[in-house]
């Protein structure tokens, strides 16, 4: 009998999915396992297998197209069977059989629940949940399984890279065993605590458990409580079996495989796959693949498009690019924000910095010198050193200063913790130090977290003056600008002289515009007269 396949759903917030490309076409023989096609989704673009054998008869998305889940997607059955009755809707009685005998089971299911809940875990078993690993994350993406099911696992081993919303981590196992299931696939997305992975003894049977049994211990990244994560809703009319996609050589057909996180990659760079060669297994795209690619003439010359045509690409939101949006968004509409500029003489600090340089075994930067002073006047005006808590104003008294810094997909904000007890060379190298971590995306979580207040500096791109939106829960951040030749007064006479615009953005719940003022006459001092900075 004919079966119907229908768009699945293959991530907890996809309504509808875009057949990429067909791998079989009407007529062709299908096996059990076979793949049907490639489904582009609101996250990844995966592989569809085929739990039938039969004949494709026919075809109900064509290449490119878009449709809702649960349209008919293809149908499958013994060649030249009458498939008029199913193309029409009318089902077979054997769906209807499945839904009443799914909503029985529906009715049914809080008993089952009840009881598997209120079971242990088989000895030795370990459920892993997707980990928050930073203090904004909401969900995280599979960027890279690196052990298989079956795999043997130690304590330390690194299980996979998930990309968070600020970059893409290392996630190591905090247990010894087995790896027996895999919850999340590579390029899926899933909320935080959902099911990722189950470890324990070799040959455990873990068909039965789910997110909602209780783990005897978990790891200190993830929450104590389990929750069930969202799990794909299969069709009415089959179960259909989802991949994530498989890493194997480019075909006759050319289709181009590459692991998921290479495929990020070129995205994100703009490479084109089909002019990369791979290096890993079977000639495998891999990351390194993308990150040592080097363009040749002919892949740089960009395609040409006639005077006229109007054109948009598309470009998916990474998890970074929407946390971001969602951050600042919330920023800006909900702390009430006034700024306050001034203008600085940098000609004492230039002298200043020149001499300190002097010494081959120091290196400072404006940069440095700003953060110091910054973090030396938060010591005067603690007022803007503050957290506004809604019944009380937080007061911070430690000074934690977060160093904006501009990486491939948006913005982040690594953290100079006690930076008034650093000196200019010790926060030069720790700017330096987690800048290049930044750039990477291999920043901790604690690196990123616990600012007090924020410098963000745009004039080494030649940015004269901007504004920025405060780095929520701080109460202020300060932009600054570039150092720049004009003509000023000085001693009554015109003189050439170099001047910094800063502005400082302040949320006007916790600080007052005397009390910000009074904070940039202070910076105005340090940064002038860089010697009062010593004492």
């Amino acid at each position: 009998m004919a079966e119907v396949i229908t768009m699945p759903r293959l991530s907890d917030t996809m309504e509808e999915g875009t057949v990429a490309t067909w791998l079989k076409k009407v007529g062709d023989k299908v096996e059990e396992g076979d793949i049907l096609a490639e489904i582009e989704t609101d996250k990844a673009t995966m592989e569809f297998e085929s739990f039938y054998e039969g004949t494709l008869l026919h075809i109900g998305i064509a290449e490119g197209e878009t449709a809702n889940v649960d349209a008919l997607l293809a149908i499958i059955g013994e060649e030249g069977e009458d498939i008029s009755g199913l193309l029409s809707g009318d089902m077979p009685t054997k769906e209807t059989n499945d839904v009443s005998e799914a909503t029985e089971a529906k009715d049914e299911a809080p008993a089952a629940t009840a009881d598997a809940s209120s079971s242990e875990l088989p000895e030795g078993v370990e459920i892993i949940t997707m980990p928050r690993l930073s203090d904004t994350m909401e969900e995280g993406t599979v960027a890279t399984w690196l052990k298989n099911v079956g795999d043997s696992v130690e304590e330390g081993d690194i299980l996979a890279e998930i990309e968070t919303d600020k970059a893409t981590m290392e996630f190591e196992s905090f247990y010894t065993g087995t790896l027996l299931k895999i919850g999340i696939q590579e390029g899926e997305t899933a909320k935080v605590d959902a099911l990722l992975a189950i470890i324990g003894p070799a040959g455990t049977d873990v068909s039965g458990i789910t997110a909602s049994a209780k783990p005897t211990a978990q790891s200190p990244a993830a929450p104590k409580e389990e929750k069930k994560a969202p799990a794909p809703e299969t069709p009415k009319a089959i179960p259909a079996k989802v991949e994530a996609p498989k890493a194997t050589v480019q075909t006759s057909s050319g289709r181009i495989f590459a692991s998921p996180l290479a495929k990020k990659l070129a995205e994100e760079k703009g490479i084109n796959l089909a002019t990369v060669q791979g290096s890993g297994e079977n000639g495998r795209i891999v990351k390194r693949d993308i990150e040592n690619y080097t363009p040749s003439a002919a892949a740089s010359v960009s395609a040409y498009v006639p005077v006229g045509e109007e054109s948009w690409e598309e470009v998916n939101n990474s998890q970074m690019r929407k946390t971001i949006a969602k951050r600042l968004g919330e920023s800006k509409f909900t702390a009430p924000h006034y700024y306050l500029t001034v203008e600085f003489d940098m000609d004492t600090a230039i002298a200043s910095r020149k001499a300190i340089n002097s010494d081959p075994d120091v290196k400072i930067s404006f940069n440095d010198m700003i953060v110091k002073a910054c973090a030396m006047a938060l010591r005067k005006h603690p007022r803007v050193n503050s957290t506004w808590a809604d019944k009380t104003t937080q007061i911070a008294k430690h000074i934690h200063i977060g160093v904006a810094v501009a990486v491939e997909d948006g913005l982040v904000v690594p953290v100079l913790k006690f930076a008034d007890q650093m000196t200019f060379s010790q926060i030069g190298a720790s700017v330096k130090e987690l800048a290049g971590k930044a750039r990477n995306r291999k920043l901790t979580p604690d690196e990123m977290q616990g600012s007090t207040f924020t410098v963000s500096n745009l004039g080494m791109f030649g940015i004269k003056e901007f504004t920025s939106i405060i780095n929520q829960p701080n109460s202020a951040i300060l932009s600054v600008g570039a150092i720049i030749q004009k003509p000023v007064v000085k001693n009554g006479a015109i003189a050439i002289g170099n001047t910094m615009t800063v502005t400082l953005a302040c949320d006007h719940r916790t600080v007052d515009g005397a009390t910000g003022a009074a904070f940039l006459q202070t910076l105005r001092n340090y940064i002038e007269n860089p010697v009062t900075m010593f004492v």
